[in-house]
């Protein structure tokens, strides 16, 4: 029997209608209340009654039959999906429905007079779930709405057509072995495309296909778990578990889909070392050299990583102080190493206890036991014929340089360490690159001098000496030997001449010029201290003297002041230098003096002429200023001369322009240097007047002798005036008119003294002008007209001295 799903839905419909009805009724009761609060503020809205106006919301009056439509349909007909139906309708065919919206026309049909709708197209509710639509009732007579538009959703009902799913598998993970039952290892997640909210088509539970009794799985959350104890990796370490899920909550009928989880069990350490075998032998030759691997043993262990690292220890002190064990990473085998020279003659064999333990230990599993194992390896000591051994790693011998040809420098002693004892002979190697200097004795191992040595040349000699047996050549040591050449004094020490020294022409007497070093080929105990002097029998340098400071160093001293360089530039001066060696040994250096113009202020000595070509050399434009400034100059003096020419100014006044005239002299002096002025020392001191000084207005025809007049030095000065105007009255030389002469004199007796420096000219001063030289440029003219005067005063009391030795 066909049910109609329409009677289904009836509950739906019925639940629905009721809370409509209570929705307006709800609604038209706050309607009520809001006219009425309205139209007691406002009192417009009251009608002529005074009745309260109230609106009425007008009622609904669609009829819904039908709401959803089943998914997947397949009959040949449309499927009906339910009827349209207004109140208004009175079923005389003046109504017509029409529908719009999601669908509406291609997927859902509607009869425009019963307003059934229909499903033309079979809907997938995974797809799309639910469609909106809107119907309207018109009225065929008057083409206008009988109701309004109103909005309904027609939603696609569920069927289980979807299996449930794995998207991420196959899954990948792992679990330690030895685990206890029930450790989560994995959770799986399966989805269901079908409605979950409408039946069981989307319940899933879980269920393990393939894995037990390894593992089991929650059938609600998808957790896989261990399901037997004591799962050893080294018995199974891999297992593919095959979950199954199945919708319908499991029921018969409904929709699966698997998965697989593959894993793997991670080690841990419950597996302690183990040696194959008790005991081990090796040969090991006696030739072995230290610290190279000489046998090799390994304790095997199931475990892997970390868990399978091995340490290896020798427990015997007498094995352990012969030899070593360590552990190779890659092949975890412990490597045997020797740590002294074995010699066969002393002991022929070793034995070893070896141990062998785990580095990494878990203490969950200390009930299985001590996680080592012990071991012993025999080593045998196999004999060699071994070469000759020396008696020493290295020699050092000493020889001293100069030595006669043939003189012992040391021996060297080797023997043979096997019980045969060979004989052992010497031999010397030779390189063709370098000179022979020693040869060795083959029997007695002495080492003695082939030519002489020289320590200045080669002070270390290096050699090998090479030692084989007298029975097998082939085995052959070497041993260096190093040869120091001792020094004897055979090299005089020597004062370095290439470099010249400056002397400055400002230079004052006890200056040092320079200080002098020496050199010494020779070792320091035969060189140590240098003693300086000028050469013997030759006479005492005027110039220079020299210093010996006592420390391996000398002063060159100035012995007069002020050296000039147009007067001689060049000095050479020989020095006699001695060491303190044995024997003395000395040696006689030129050194060679230049006298330059030293700049001012400066501590480095550089000729100033030197200097100021190179900078002129360098700078071109001081070149170009300079030459500008001269051209100037030379512009001026031109012009000034040439206005000089023009001007012509009368020597003498007219004869006819007779008349007392006053001669005024208001010329310039010309300072110390003005020899044409008046000497006013005539006046000063009278009796320096040797000759009467003329006239110089005109030009005297012929030169008056000298007055016979006779001046005492203590005669007055103004009665010296008085004979000066008497002479000048008769001088019969002179022009017809008078001239006036003046003479100022400022007297004599004062208790203070004069204060000129006039009378002070010929007087000989003991005062040091020697700081002269430190005031600069501007004071250099004075300190050479004084430096001189205090040359000029050495230079004689040096000469009497001289006179007075002699």
């Amino acid at each position: 029997m066909k049910v109609n799903p329409s009677y289904c839905l009836c509950p739906v419909l019925l639940c629905l209608c009721f809370l409509e009805r209570g929705y307006e009724a709800s609604h038209h009761s706050q309607a009520k209340i809001i006219s009425r609060s309205h139209n007691a503020t406002h009192n417009h809205n009251q009608t002529k009654d005074g009745e309260t106006e109230v609106h009425h919301r007008p009622k609904r009056g669609w009829i819904w039959n039908q709401f959803f439509v089943l998914e997947e349909h397949i009959g040949p007909d449309a499927q009906y999906v339910g009827k349209l139906h207004s109140n208004s309708d009175k079923g005389d065919g003046s109504v017509r429905y029409i529908l719009s919206g999601e669908g509406a026309g291609s997927i859902f049909i509607i009869n425009e007079v019963t307003g059934d709708i229909h499903a033309t197209k079979s809907l997938d509710r995974e797809k799309k779930s639910h469609y909106v639509l809107h119907a309207q009732a018109i009225d065929l007579n008057t083409n206008k709405p009988l109701e309004p538009e109103s909005e309904f959703i027609i939603k696609v009902q569920d069927i289980n057509d979807n299996a449930p799913k794995f998207p991420d598998g196959p899954f990948v993970t792992t679990v330690p072995e030895m685990a206890e039952v029930g450790t989560s290892v994995f959770q799986v997640t399966a989805t269901d495309a079908d409605d979950p909210t409408y039946g069981n088509s989307a319940r899933v539970v879980y269920s393990v296909l393939h894995g037990q009794p390894y593992f089991s799985i929650d059938p609600k959350t998808g957790i896989i778990r261990t399901a037997l104890t004591d799962m050893d990796r080294e018995a199974r370490e891999h297992y593919s578990v095959v979950i199954q899920a199945k919708d319908m909550a499991g029921q018969v009928g409904g929709l699966s889909g698997s998965t697989t989880v593959n894993i793997t069990l991670t080690d841990v350490n419950d597996n302690p070392p183990k040696f194959p075998q008790k005991n081990y032998q090796v040969f090991v030759p006696e030739s072995a050299q230290v610290g190279k691997p000489v046998g090799k043993i390994k304790a095997n262990d199931d475990d892997i990583g970390i868990n399978a690292e091995i340490k290896y220890s020798i427990l015997n002190p007498e094995g352990a102080g012969m030899f070593s064990i360590s552990t190779d990473k890659d092949t975890r085998e412990g490597v045997i190493m020797l740590r002294k020279p074995l010699n066969y003659e002393k002991k022929k064999q070793y034995s070893l206890h070896i141990s062998a333990e785990n580095t990494h230990l878990d203490p969950r599993f200390s009930y299985l036991g001590s996680f080592k194992d012990d071991a012993t390896l025999k080593i045998t000591v196999g004999d060699v014929d071994e070469p000759p051994v020396f008696s020493m790693d290295y020699y050092i011998m000493e020889v001293y340089e100069n030595a006669k040809v043939g003189t012992e420098v040391g021996a060297v002693t080797a023997r043979d360490p096997d019980s045969k004892n060979s004989p052992v002979r010497y031999f010397i190697e030779r390189r063709e690159d370098k000179e022979v200097y020693f040869d060795i004795e083959s029997i007695s191992g002495v080492i003695r001098t082939t030519q002489l040595l020289d320590r200045e040349d080669t002070p270390w000699h290096n050699i090998t000496v090479m030692a084989t047996e007298e029975d097998n050549p082939s085995l052959q040591s070497h041993v260096p030997v190093t040869v120091q050449v001792l020094d004897v004094n055979d090299n005089p020490p020597m004062i370095n001449t290439e470099d010249e020294i400056i002397i400055c022409e400002s230079t004052r007497a006890g200056q040092v010029i320079q200080t002098i070093t020496a050199v010494d080929k020779d070792d320091f105990a035969n060189g140590k201290g240098f003693s300086f002097s000028f050469p013997g029998g030759v006479p005492a340098n005027p110039n220079f003297t020299i210093k010996d400071n006592e420390d391996s160093t000398a002063s060159i001293i100035a012995r007069r002041r002020r050296f000039h360089r147009l007067t001689q530039e060049l000095y050479e001066l020989p020095v006699v230098v001695w060491d303190d060696g044995e024997p003395v040994l000395s040696s006689t250096s030129t050194l060679t003096l230049r006298v330059c113009s030293c700049q001012r202020g400066t501590r480095v000595k550089i000729c100033q002429g030197e200097a100021f070509l190179s900078s002129a050399v360098l700078s071109t434009g001081a070149l170009i200023a300079i030459l500008l400034c001269v051209l100037i100059l030379l512009a001026i003096v031109i012009l000034f001369i040439t206005l000089r020419r023009s001007k012509k100014e009368p020597l003498i006044i007219s004869e006819e322009d007779i008349r007392e005239n006053v001669v005024t002299y208001d010329d310039e002096g010309g300072g110390e240097e003005d020899t044409e002025a008046f000497d006013i020392i005539a006046l000063r001191n009278p009796a320096a007047a040797e000759e009467l000084k003329f006239r110089r207005d005109v030009r005297p025809e012929c030169i008056r002798p000298p007055s016979s007049l006779d001046i005492d030095e203590e005669m007055e000065v103004g009665e010296f005036i008085k004979q000066r105007v008497a002479e000048a009255d008769q001088d019969t030389s002179v022009p017809p008119y008078d001239s006036l002469q003046t003479y100022a004199y400022e007297g004599q007796g004062s208790p203070a003294g004069s204060i000129s420096s006039l009378g002070s000219a010929g007087a000989h001063s003991n005062l040091d002008y020697n700081s002269l030289d430190d005031w600069g440029p501007k004071f250099e003219k004075i300190a050479e007209l004084y430096g001189e005067e205090v040359e000029t005063a050495s230079e004689s009391t040096e000469k009497a001295e001289s006179e007075k030795q002699t």
